[in-house]
């Protein structure tokens, strides 16, 4: 039986290799994805974004365990986490230190955990999240969460890439209003405001809901009180609930799981989940485009053209733009 075969049939070991062939960019890996992608599109994708220092990944591990908990049509979801963490600038590598701060999770058959480094890559996610995340998908795993790097305002990607993006703010970083610029605010289907046990607390919650009610128009698909999201009957528009927690303690927790399954409830009943299904492909297959693209010029062009290009940046008598114009235009050395 292939890798493949053992991973579908719920071989977490040989899940694992094919993981590492995946992020490896091996041609094995690309192979097995094709195989495995006919059984995607059945998990729920959850994206967990913000700031360095919100919590993140305390917030993560008690979602993980609070879903596990619940049983859902006779048996407990399946939980799969994607944790990126920033790689050195210096030696590539990454600490990866999501596996420590997850060790509460140790044990649960039904949790896979898989630290990614960025590599460099910007927007909050890795090289190869995507084809990651399908691989959990085909292999059964319900509720896919999805940890960012921790940036700040560049971790917008995740946006196409996830159902439900979760925004993480925290009170005491500097600027209790940090969430609200842009780029950030704009992708939230799910605000926290975590460590609200801190004495800014009130803050940050006042200034974000105030957001909320400028952004947002009356008759949405849910209003925000308490902290609790309250739908309606007629979805028209979400509007973000804003909840409180205190993921070091476990509280708030609970109402953070609703307010996901209202999300995914929202989608489906909208029609938006295939809208968003559209625009998750058409970012992936551009994002491969791209890079195939740049590898298939390049490689035609020659790397030596390439390397003439950059002395010719450097010795100021092009300007990159025009450096990649003549490369694209193939023009002469001397021009």
């Amino acid at each position: 039986m292939g890798l493949v075969d053992r991973a579908l049939d719920g071989d977490r070991l040989a899940l694992a290799r094919l993981v590492s062939e995946i992020e490896d960019e091996s041609p094995a890996g690309d192979a097995a994805l094709g195989e495995l992608f006919p059984h995607t599109g059945r998990a729920h994708l959850v994206g967990v974004t913000g700031g360095s220092g919100t919590g993140k990944s305390t917030l993560v591990n008690q979602l993980a365990l609070k879903i596990r908990s619940v049983q859902g049509n006779g048996y407990p979801k399946k939980v799969a986490i994607v944790a990126v963490d920033p790689s050195s600038p210096f030696s590539g590598g990454a600490i990866l230190g999501d596996r420590i701060r997850m060790r509460d999770l140790a044990g649960d058959s039904g949790i896979f955990i898989r630290s990614m480094a960025s590599r460099g890559a910007l927007g909050g996610l890795a090289r190869r999240t995507r084809s990651v995340v399908q691989v959990l998908d085909a292999c059964g795993y319900d509720l896919i969460l999805i940890e960012t790097v921790g940036a700040g305002q560049s971790e917008v990607e995740i946006a196409s890439t996830a159902h439900t993006t979760i925004v993480v703010d925290s009170p005491g970083l500097g600027d209790e209003v940090q969430a609200i610029k842009a780029g950030i605010l704009e992708i939230a289907d799910i605000l926290v405001v975590n460590k609200a046990d801190l004495p800014d607390a009130p803050k940050a919650v006042m200034a974000l809901r105030m957001a909320l009610e400028l952004g947002y128009p009356k008759g949405a698909a849910n209003r925000l009180q308490d902290g609790q999201a309250e739908p309606v009957a007629t979805p028209s528009i979400w509007t973000p609930p804003l909840l409180e927690t205190i993921a070091t303690r476990g509280e708030g927790i609970e109402p953070l799981v609703r307010a996901i399954d209202g999300h995914r409830d929202y989608l489906i009943a909208s029609g938006e989940i295939e809208a968003r299904q559209r625009g998750r492909v058409r970012a992936e297959m551009d994002h491969l485009l791209r890079d195939q693209l740049a590898v298939d010029f390049l490689s035609a062009r020659g790397e030596d053209a390439y390397q003439k290009a950059i002395e010719r940046v450097l010795a100021r008598e092009l300007s990159p733009r025009q450096a990649v114009q003549s490369i694209i235009r193939g023009a002469p050395e001397g021009r």
